[in-house]
């Protein structure tokens, strides 16, 4: 495809102090290290800063650039530029795009909360369902913007036309942040670059060096493509939430690395909390791998009940303002990071009766039965109560990958590339990139240093006659490298779920990029000799990371293309022209997201599959691709108030492997029917009696349902 052309038209010096320590019971009150501020000279501070702030910078440079050479964005048209949206992006940026072109924000807001388009005829609250919070925020800085510019009669945006080619007529094509997707995805990648730059200084706390930073972010740009997809696909929650969690990430870790965190601690992490769970409907799951982490490093002896409670009782604050933000979203409180925080709050109070158990061994016995039979218990309990069932497919999604059960709903999630097991090449390419063998350097390291803490602490406590088996007697006890013991159990945690769903690695693969920053630590790798000794072993490990990471970069500047999709821009541009503003369309999840955010035209189904009545709508609607006969397809289809399906050819004969096309992942629900031929094959050569074609091109079919 030859490249657009335009034509000018313009149409408008580090101090470390080294923490030690006095044994396990007790830290030595002069101890700061990096993490006090008194003890780190100013310079050095703004150096940090200085070098963060480049490095955001580079980052969001980077994924600009990619996002822009892999669409050509800046030479598409607007509806070119919706039309990339696809999936649940056109979902999301649908509501983005409402709430700037409607008359007032107010008016705007009003309509995404009481939208009667998205689910035809329901009306739902979609800012309660869809976690648009980012889309509102996004919506009033653009209408904020363009009020500022328009008031200084100042032009936000330069227009083009550009000549297509192909027999297609030119397009206008926009740049500048007056332009709406392009104000919505700078401040994606603005977020993400924002997001580097916490990773460099959470690096550099970690390991206590600016060079443990340099790895960290190294590590990332390397491994960049297991890293992040904001890239590629800049509206979905992820590119708006993940930032987030990696504050509070840090935040923890902090309280859990400081002498005696006050409870200020907790509304950070509150307000942390909130900003990422109202960004991501999976923020809970993540949340939950948090609080279990936390919990075991208490429940070892690492930190005691004070720290646990800062950190627990800010996730229980930014949970309840999280459910009341979202208009009492049922999901929040019948989730298990639900059941999982209260049980572990209740368990952290019951210390004192806990400890007269005297055996260390049973103590954690104890604790753990209870937390497995509380959180169980109590998820039951309050889903039976709310009588929600939107978050059960999860647990059919686990099931079914341990198992042979399955299901229409569980077929369309591990059909899915995303959503199956990791990859076999995906460990093959952080072994290249040297992350993994950094990490397992890391952690070996970690372990060596806790267990030799142990044995020290053990013969100290024999020697002076003590009962390792008894309270230290303070609930701000803190073992040394309590914060090392809490990203153990974080990493493990977000491994088994990279290997169980490919799709979460997003989650593994920063948090090894932030683990190799413990190379660094001159506390845990002082055997290796002198600190310069130190600085050069990591010298040659950046040295061999760079010879397959700069290939990988290499790849991703080279990815080249110019986004078009012709079929879909004929088929939303018949709609347009011959269809009534409130006739009713139903067809594949993918394409009723684009039809939502380019004609405005109700849907009946959509791409967010996170809700039990959705999910049944949708698999209605999909009885176009089983094998059930024609007349029963189109009751149901009347059913559900459709009056146009889109039918795909595509979705008829592909097959993305054994038992995944669509008439095979009916048949395990529709066995009557088995054997006959596929109603899709049928209705793409004669739709008749039943329906009426009224659109046609070499991908898509509009059926009138008559």
């Amino acid at each position: 495809m030859a490249p657009r052309k335009r034509n000018a038209q313009n149409a408008n010096n580090n101090t470390h102090n080294q923490t030690k320590k006095k044994g396990w019971k007790g830290q030595d009150d002069k101890s700061k290290g990096i993490s006090e501020a008194e003890g780190v000279p100013l310079s050095y501070l703004a150096l940090v800063l200085f070098i963060a702030a480049v490095i955001g910078v580079a980052h969001r440079n980077h994924i600009a650039g990619m996002f822009e050479r892999d669409r050509h964005f800046s030479h598409l048209s607007t509806l070119e530029r919706e039309l990339a949206f696809r999936t649940e992006m056109g979902l999301y940026y649908s509501y983005y795009k409402t709430m700037i072109e409607s008359k007032t924000f107010f008016t705007g807001l009003n309509q995404i909360m009481y939208d009667n388009i998205t689910e035809y005829p329901l009306t739902i609250n979609t800012l309660k369902r869809f976690n648009l919070y980012p889309e509102a925020v996004l919506a009033i800085g653009y209408r904020a913007y363009e009020s500022f510019w328009a008031g200084l009669n100042k032009p936000t945006k330069q227009c083009w036309t550009v000549n297509r080619g192909e027999g297609k007529t030119p397009v206008q094509s926009c740049e500048g942040l007056g332009e709406p997707s392009y104000f919505y995805i700078e401040n994606v990648f603005f977020l993400n670059g924002v997001m580097m730059s916490v990773f460099f200084l959470f690096g550099t706390y970690l390991s206590g060096s600016v060079f443990g930073g340099v790895l960290t972010v190294a590590s990332f740009f390397y491994n960049h493509g297991e890293s992040t997809r904001c890239m590629w696909t800049p509206p979905l929650r992820e590119s708006f939430a993940y930032p987030f969690l990696v504050v509070q990430m840090l935040l923890v870790t902090h309280v859990i690395k400081s002498r005696v965190p006050c409870y200020r601690y907790s509304g950070l992490i509150a307000f942390i909390t909130v900003c990422f769970m109202l960004s991501w409907q999976f923020a809970q799951f993540a949340l939950l791998t948090q609080t279990l982490a936390v919990f075991a490093t208490y429940a070892l002896g690492y930190i005691g009940s004070q720290k646990v409670k800062v950190i627990l009782f800010g996730q229980l604050v930014g949970l309840l303002c999280s459910f009341v933000a979202l208009f009492g979203n049922e999901m929040l409180l019948t989730s298990f990071f639900t059941s999982c925080l209260v049980t572990v709050l209740v368990i952290v109070s019951l210390e004192s009766f806990l400890e007269k158990l005297n055996y260390k061994v049973l103590i954690l016995a104890t604790q753990g039965i209870l937390l497995i039979v509380c959180t169980v218990g109590l998820k039951i309990a309050l889903s039976s109560i709310l009588h929600v069932a939107d978050d059960a497919h999860i647990g059919d999604i686990f099931r079914s990958k341990f198992s042979n059960f399955k299901n229409f709903h569980t077929m369309l999630y591990t059909c899915a590339k995303e959503f199956d097991f990791m990859e076999a090449e995906t460990p093959v390419k952080v072994l290249k990139t040297l992350l993994a063998p950094s990490v397992a350097v890391s952690l070996l390291a970690v372990v060596v240093q806790l267990l030799k803490k142990e044995y020290e602490s053990w013969t100290a406590d024999k020697d002076s006659g003590s009962d390792n088996n008894e309270d230290d007697g303070s609930h701000n006890r803190s073992k040394p490298h309590a914060e090392l013991v809490y990203h153990l159990f974080q990493l493990l945690a977000f491994t088994a779920m990279a290997l169980l769903i490919m799709r979460l690695k997003l989650f593994w693969t920063p948090h090894m990029c932030l683990m190799t920053s413990l190379l660094a630590s001159r506390e845990l790798f002082s055997w290796v000799g002198s600190r310069e000794r130190q600085l050069a072993i990591i010298v040659l490990v950046l040295g061999g990371m760079s010879v397959q990471g700069v290939q990988n970069l290499q790849h991703q500047w080279s990815i080249m293309g110019e986004y078009s999709n012709y079929p879909l821009e004929d088929l939303v541009e018949w709609i347009q022209a011959k269809t009534s503003k409130r006739a009713v369309f139903a067809g594949p999840m993918p394409t009723m997201a684009t039809i939502k955010l380019c004609t405005g035209r109700p849907i009946v189904n959509h791409p967010h599959y996170e809700d039990s009545g959705l999910r049944e709508r949708t698999k209605d609607v999909y009885t176009m691709y089983s094998r059930k006969p024609a007349e029963e397809v189109k009751k149901i289809l009347k059913k559900r108030k459709v009056q146009y399906a889109i039918l795909e050819e595509s979705w008829c004969n592909r097959r993305s492997g054994v038992g995944c096309s669509m008439p095979e992942i009916w048949d395990i629900e529709d066995k009557v029917n088995q054997g006959k031929q596929p109603l899709c094959q049928k209705l793409l050569n004669n739709p008749e009696p039943h329906f009426k074609r009224v659109f046609r091109n070499n991908v898509y079919q509009v059926l009138k349902v008559t």
